[in-house]
């Protein structure tokens, strides 16, 4: 199989093009030694900016698009791609074909002074941003890897998601989920396919052969969704989620062992309440989830990224402010606004820039606090060079 169709795109151009672009750009990626210059010297602007990954519309960027105007004046630290658009129901929201693709990333890097993070969803199965129908490779969902419980055909299938990521530009992927499938009935994990299944160690196990496949393309892996959303009911997109009573530690074991490999470059929290660990807050708002847990119980010292802050779980019970002043507090080192669930909005990044830094100036978050989240961010992105430097 190869890794992407070689049917042409228009203007006579195929998948060929793609893969000599794509030599272009690594010979044009940043050093990780230009990446730590930088750093010391870097405005509390560009470190609020850091913490902040959106998604937008389009197919394309203009110097003039709303994104483009984000990236340049509030020094968005990465976005987030999407193929459907929710708010409008129709396909064509940033993901039409590899080459576009391609076009697009290429164009968002260009526009940036730091490096992007470029994000996408690319599970397999039923969340998959990159879909065959557009010209990317076939993919099987993790509910498949479960069930086939075979190695090769894990790195087999992985290795061609990580080729088809890295062939147009995308450097992080929130996958592979490591829910447990305690609920199969599960609305959002089990019923999907989304859970590799309910054993801890053959989530471990097919998820760090996924991770290292990843790894060996240059793309970054985000893993989800903590502490553990496979024993839900209830759908965080919609609302409230409570799993106090169907959690349990079991669900912490792929993360645990996965740690000490040092095998995540990130952790996507889940909003979900659980009162036997927070009995006030959702685990992305939660110290005691974050900081308690998982810093300081699973020993995790690197990048946490929320969820999407615009899900109903978060949207409907937190303001703008509140939300992120607790986030952040919390542990958290990126605040997603994926602007792409029922209702969007143009103008999402300059909100969610002015509110944090209005929260450093008013004293609620201290500049260490931002400073530390700043710091395993561009350990993350010097990880990054170093990794593409290397292909």
């Amino acid at each position: 199989m190869t890794p992407l169709h070689t049917r042409s795109h228009p203007g006579g151009r195929t998948v060929h093009r793609v893969l000599f672009t794509l030599c272009v750009l690594a010979l044009l990626a940043p050093s990780t030694a230009s990446l730590q210059a930088r750093q010391a010297g870097d405005s509390l602007d560009i470190k609020i900016g850091q913490m902040l990954m959106v998604g937008f519309r389009g197919l394309t960027v203009r110097q003039q698009s709303p994104i483009a105007q984000a990236i340049r004046d509030y020094h968005l630290g990465g976005v987030v791609l999407f193929d459907f658009d929710v708010e409008k129901k129709e396909y064509g929201r940033n993901i039409a074909s590899p080459m576009q693709l391609l076009d697009l990333t290429s164009g968002l890097q260009e526009l940036s002074t730091v490096p992007l993070f470029i994000a996408v969803d690319q599970e397999g199965g039923k969340v998959a941003r990159m879909k065959t129908r557009d010209g990317f490779p076939h993919n099987i969902s993790h509910a498949y890897i479960g069930q086939v419980n075979n190695e090769d055909t894990t790195r087999y299938y992985t290795d061609i998601m990580a080729r088809s990521l890295a062939i147009v530009g995308a450097n992080l992927n929130f996958a592979p989920v490591l829910d447990l499938n305690v609920n199969p009935t599960n609305p959002v994990i089990g019923a999907l396919g989304r859970s590799i299944g309910a054993d801890p160690e053959l989530v471990t196990r097919h998820a760090a052969l996924m991770i290292e496949a990843y790894h060996a393309w240059g793309v970054l892996c985000g893993v989800k969704h903590f502490p553990g959303h496979g024993s839900s009911r209830d759908d965080s997109h919609l609302g409230f989620v409570d799993v106090s009573d169907t959690w349990s530690d079991d669900e912490l074991e792929p993360y645990e062992t996965l740690f000490a490999r040092k095998l995540p470059d990130m952790v996507m929290t889940a909003h979900i309440y659980n009162r036997e660990i927070d009995e006030t807050y959702p685990s992305t708002l939660s110290s005691n989830t974050i900081d308690g847990l998982l810093r300081d119980d699973l020993g995790y010292d690197g990048v946490v990224i929320t969820d999407d802050m615009m899900m109903k779980a978060i949207a409907d019970h937190y303001g703008l402010e509140t939300a992120i002043k607790q986030a952040v507090l919390a542990g958290v080192d990126i605040l997603l606004f994926a602007n792409n669930t029922y209702s969007y909005d143009p103008d999402i990044a300059k909100k969610t820039f002015t509110t944090l830094k209005a929260l450093v100036e008013n004293g609620d978050i201290s500049p260490e606090r931002i400073d530390r989240s700043y710091q395993r961010i561009m350990t993350l992105k010097n990880k990054l060079a170093a990794k593409r430097a290397e292909r």
